[in-house]
């Protein structure tokens, strides 16, 4: 009898939490909804037409025009059109791919190459990025190019956690490489991995257009391991100081990690300067959400590493 008001208590428990939880999916999160562009490279360089890829309302747009995130979308991710000496070239490394009756967003590290006899001779090391915010095009060189992104969205939500599908291939090998695009292949230490990160920041611009940063929220996990679809992933965010939490992993979650940069008011990109953990309590203005195939920033990685996202939400 004991035991039948224990498991009783517990079903009650359990369904309590469950009717408390709230899901909000992230717009355009469930990857349903892809924009084709039809790029035109440089005769140069072979003048062939290349596909990029952007989550957004389903359309297609044929011409090397300069994306702007379309429809209300959120998402911006590493497929991106160059122009560096007069030649347009392009990168692509999300795809959206078929899932059941729907899409799936998969992100690849690969090797992307351009030689002109006398002008260029580049190869570069591209990983997959999926991230909420923006791209200025076109990207005129590899030197700074993460200052073409406009990382993190305006947010005021406190969630208690992200919940996605996520699927994981790792390319096998126990070392990175480093191809910045001029210089020599160097060899990176440390096995590649897969990474996501998610952090809630209250930011403020000071009168020489820096953003200041407190750090509201933080969670960030990383896949070093080949793994069949898993659905539903919940990961708790953690609010305020979180370095005496045993959860808080230094590389993944310290101050300033990733070095992102976002736009000021005057339009100029700048270094996102994380000063500070928050109160717990306190309420941020922005979120940044970035899913990655490759651990290490810009231009490093191993190639073949691979990992695809699915239904992506904020979990109340």
């Amino acid at each position: 009898m004991k035991y039948l008001i224990s498991l009783s208590l517990a079903l009650l428990s359990f369904a309590s939490l469950t009717a408390q939880e709230k899901v909000v999916p992230v717009k355009y999160g469930d990857m349903d909804q892809w924009i084709t562009r039809r790029i035109h490279e440089s005769g140069i360089i072979g003048g062939n037409t290349k596909l990029l890829y952007e989550v957004g309302p389903t359309q297609e747009i044929d011409g090397n025009v300069a994306y702007v995130n379309l429809g209300g979308s959120p998402w911006a991710n590493s497929n991106v059109m160059a122009k560096v000496m007069g030649i347009v070239k392009t990168n692509t490394s999300v795809y959206p791919e078929k899932r059941g009756d729907g899409y799936c967003a998969r992100l690849e590290t690969h090797i992307e190459k351009v030689k002109v006899l006398g002008l260029v001779n580049i190869t570069v090391l591209a990983s997959g990025s999926l991230y909420l915010g923006d791209m200025k095009e076109p990207i005129t060189g590899t030197k700074d190019g993460e200052k073409a992104l406009n990382m993190g969205v305006p947010f005021t939500g406190r969630p208690k956690a992200v919940r996605y599908d996520y699927k994981v291939e790792m390319s096998g090998q126990p070392d990175r490489i480093r191809q910045t695009g001029f210089s020599r292949k160097e060899t990176v230490p440390g096995q590649d991995c897969a990474i996501m990160t998610c952090l809630l920041q209250k930011r403020t611009e000071d009168a020489d257009g820096n953003i200041i940063a407190k750090r509201v929220g933080t969670i960030a996990v990383k896949y070093n391991k080949t793994q069949g679809w898993q659905n539903g992933a919940t990961y708790e965010i953690m609010y305020g100081d979180i370095t005496h939490d045993s959860r808080y992993v230094p590389d993944l979650m310290k101050l300033g990690v990733g070095h992102y940069y976002a736009r000021n008011k005057k339009g100029e990109s700048v270094l996102i300067q994380e000063t500070g953990w928050a109160d717990v309590d306190e309420q941020p203005t922005h979120l940044i959400l970035q899913f990655t195939s490759s651990l290490g920033g810009a231009f490093v990685g191993s190639p073949g590493n691979k990992i695809w996202i699915d239904n992506v939400n904020l979990v109340y």
